[in-house]
């Protein structure tokens, strides 16, 4: 009876067997099984869970269909800035009729109250036109998509809602049943005729999604996602939309900038501009740690094969054929590969959801599907279980026929080793501290870099200060002196708590990324023929503004009260704007003036003369306005009544932390207006910091490159350990002989230094290079960092301590070997 064969020949048996004496070897020597599978697991855990992220943020954040012929409607200027278009409804239906579009999705977002309840609940609502849903061509999982028939031409939209599957999770507890329900918002009632899949990506952080319909409202402006006919690229599109959108330009000219030019992009543009770079460079960090894994695997798989050369002379002495040595080698390095592609595996979710927490805020849909990516995840594998074939096989192939006289003659301590195999051991040690020192530059630059964030000078206090936003709903406070009172109420009655210090109104004008970039003229100056050199950021806001901030007034006065009740033409400028634009320090007086500040009600109310000369009366201290990473821009500050929208936002200073009376600001809020929810997410000043995405970016790739930069030379220690180690045990005659003849302890231990001192220096050597060579490229694009040759050398010394270390514990091992027994041995 013939048993099932294998494919190396043996039966199953004998497979088993090679499996059962395989997990006897590894048991018996914990810490060569556990470094080679740590190794293993370490660099496909990391590898597997970034570019988990990489393909989730900018390879498919998005599940539409015909994504590539997706694209945002945008433009640019001449000096590199970007922006999404907003159009009005006349100017989408003439867009609609160009050759290149197919179809299009057009939206606006506004912020509704759930109401119906005792407490009125804030959600994210998107508007969207007819051809939205088609255009994106994703199915709903419950119900239908919205659709033509839920806003005809000329006609209100339905009252139907669509609800994003999170919102119906939490809302409606995941409820099957719930299509032909209705959710009421704002005291209307809607029908609700479907709920999205799950990582519908539509709307960011949308909540529902109701029809509208187009009207020839210039106030009422959409954003544009045009579905490209096929075979249409996006410079052809571009030509084509270029006249079109400069005639859309002098209809509103408020909408556009001076000089601008058609730059369509595809979806993922904005996300892969801010996050790509940082993602590329921590692939590679992971990418370069999966390698001195490997490469760890692969010494430790050679000195051990070497070192069992005696064992298996012995087995090859008593009949084992060659072929059942290799098997059995290959079997052991097989083992480690899978069990520490295994434990990779679960480490690639631990660390993808540590890197999906620490990823910058909204600047990806927070619906993105972030999950382990399996074509890397076999990729990785495959590379492991490589390792263990290609490492396990070399001493496999050299020891399947040793010379059996001469190995059974020496001792079993001593392992022959060839010149092969220990170039091959000084090539591999020599990439790994290459590697690694590139990796602890790396490091440096990014810690360096978000430590001098942490360091910039704010220009304005953060402690205990939190940011409500208000939104307004439509149709209500519809002009100018009902908007004003409005939040001027809102504001007063919060003030009114016992634990408020200070509060101000800041429409846009919220550290450290504030204001609206707009161009400005002044009185008795020539305009700049610069777009960029005669820009200012615009805020409206409130004198207490300044005092819960504690910025202080350098020059001139603030506005008295009844100034910043009637919103009077006085302008306050910051430092950076004086002395830009009055060097000799005499701006009080001048006049400035904004000519975009139009009125367009209902959604924009601006006081009479908005757009004429307003007089300079004071210079505030500077503050941080573009960022934490950026020069401060030159600033105007204007009473809030200057330009009033559809929203607003209240500083307030508290005595305590601002989150613990964040209920009671809630109620006093609702007391002035029922109907009145605050924005869902309210956060401190603190935190309005460390969401802005240069410092998540910089934390993020400081913790990582620190963390991956670490385990890459505790890696490289170790594989450096163990090379020294197996020379050890290698020469252990060679000592013995050298002592015996009056060689001292220190003449020893000099040569088992030196002799790893040659793929040392080699490794430092080539870490220099590249690092040297790529380290402009890292101070690019590591967040504040510089160019700073001093972290290169910090680096390299700090590398060679460990190696050091890492050699003088088996080179005093060496220098106590005894003479007599060594050459009894021998």
């Amino acid at each position: 009876m013939h048993h099932p064969r294998s494919v190396l020949g043996g039966d199953v048996h004998t497979l088993l067997q090679d499996i059962r004496y395989s997990f006897r070897q590894l048991r018996n020597h914990p810490g060569f099984a556990l470094t080679a599978v740590l190794s293993l697991a370490l660099g496909i855990g990391a590898t597997v869970s970034v570019f988990s992220v990489i393909y989730g943020v900018i390879m498919h954040p998005y599940s539409y269909a015909d994504l590539n012929r997706l694209v945002t409607l945008s433009y640019s200027d001449p000096y590199g800035n970007f922006w999404n278009a907003w159009i009005t409804g006349p100017q989408l239906r003439e867009l609609q009729q160009a050759h290149a579009v197919e179809s299009i999705a057009a939206w606006n977002e506004w912020n509704l109250t759930v109401t119906g309840h005792d407490v009125p609940e804030d959600v994210a609502a998107y508007t969207n036109t007819s051809d939205t849903f088609p255009t994106l061509g994703v199915s709903p999982l419950l119900g239908r998509n919205l659709g033509p028939s839920d806003s005809p031409e000329g006609q209100e939209p339905q009252p139907v809602v669509m609800l994003n599957y999170r919102f119906w999770q939490r809302h409606f507890s995941s409820d099957s049943t719930v299509i032909g329900k209705t959710l009421e918002l704002v005291h209307k009632k809607y029908t609700i005729v479907g709920v999205t899949r799950p990582h519908f990506t539509w709307g960011w952080d949308a909540d529902v999604y109701l029809p509208q319909k187009l009207t020839n409202d210039q106030a009422l402006q959409f954003g544009v996602v045009i579905k490209l006919r096929p075979g249409i690229t996006q410079a052809a599109a571009n030509a084509e939309l270029q006249p079109l959108m400069e005639r859309f330009a002098k209809e509103t000219p408020t909408h556009f900038p001076p000089k601008f030019k058609v730059d369509v992009r595809e979806l993922s543009y904005w996300t892969v501009h801010q996050l790509g770079g940082t993602l590329y460079l921590l692939f590679a960090a992971v990418a370069m740690l999966l390698a001195i894994g490997c490469g760890n695997v692969s010494i430790l798989l050679m000195a051990r094969g070497t070192a069992r050369q005696h064992e298996f002379a012995v087995r090859s002495a008593v009949g084992a054929s060659g072929s059942r040595i290799v098997r059995q080698l290959l079997t052991e390095s097989l083992m480690l590969s899978l069990t520490g592609a295994g434990l990779g595996i679960l480490l690639a979710y631990r660390i993808l959801a540590l890197i999906v927490a620490w990823l910058p805020r909204n600047f990806f849909p927070s619906d993105t599907d972030f999950s382990v990516n399996p074509p890397v995840l076999l990729f990785c594998v495959g590379l492991a279980m490589l390792t263990g074939v290609l490492f396990g096989l070399f001493p496999a192939l050299q020891m399947a026929r040793p010379e059996i006289g001469q190995v059974m003659q020496s001792s079993t301590k001593k392992a022959a080793g060839s010149v092969r195999g220990k170039r091959v051991h000084s090539t591999l040690i020599a990439g790994q501290i290459a590697l690694t020192l590139l990796l602890m530059t790396a490091a440096g630059a990014a810690v360096n870099g978000f430590l001098s964030m942490m360091r910039v000078n704010l220009g304005y206090d953060p402690h205990n200060v939190i940011s409500i936003g208000i939104p307004i709903h439509e149709n209500t406070y519809t002009n100018w002196t009902a908007r004003m009172n409005y939040y001027e109420q809102l504001r007063a009655k919060i003030a009114e708590l016992p634990d408020i210090v200070s509060t101000g109104i800041s429409t846009n004008a919220t550290p450290p990324s504030s204001g609206d970039e707009q161009r400005f003229e002044l009185l008795g100056k020539a305009p700049n023929p610069s777009i960029e050199g005669q820009t200012a950021r615009l805020n409206y806001i409130d004198p207490g503004y300044f005092r819960t901030l504690n910025i202080p007034l350098l020059q001139g006065r603030m506005w008295t009260h009844t100034e910043t009740a009637h919103s009077a033409l006085l302008a306050i400028v910051n430092e950076t704007f004086a002395k830009r634009f009055y060097p000799a320090g005499d701006m009080l007086g001048h006049s400035v003036e904004v000519p975009t500040q139009k009125n367009e009600p209902p959604y924009t109310l601006t006081v009479p003369g908005a757009d004429s000369w307003m007089q300079i009366i004071g210079v505030v201290r500077d503050s941080l306005n573009d960022g934490l990473d950026k020069p401060v821009k030159p600033a105007i500050y204007m009473p809030y009544g200057t330009v009033m929208w559809m929203h607003t936002q209240i500083l307030i200073r508290s005595r305590t932390d601002p989150q613990s009376i964040l209920h009671s600001i809630r109620q006093q809020v609702t007391r002035v207006d029922p109907d009145q929810q605050v924005n869902g997410e309210v956060d401190s000043l603190e935190t309005w910091i460390r969401n802005e995405p240069e410092w998540a970016r910089g934390r993020l790739i400081s913790v990582l490159f620190a963390a991956f930069s670490i385990l890459a030379l505790v890696l490289a220690a170790v594989g450096l350990y163990s090379v020294v180690s197996y020379s050890v045990a290698q020469r252990t005659n060679e000592f013995g002989i050298r002592m015996a003849l009056g060689a001292s302890k220190t003449d020893v231990l000099k040569i088992v230094l030196a002799s790893a001192g040659a793929s040392i220096g080699l490794g430092i050597a080539l870490g220099f290079a590249v690092s040297f060579g790529l380290n402009r490229l890292i101070a690019r694009w590591v967040e504040s960092s510089n160019h700073n040759p001093l972290l290169i050398l910090g680096a390299a010394a700090v590398l060679l301590a460990v190696a050091i270390l890492a050699c003088v514990a088996p080179a005093r091992r060496a220098s106590s070997v005894d003479p007599m027994t060594a050459l009894r041995c021998e």
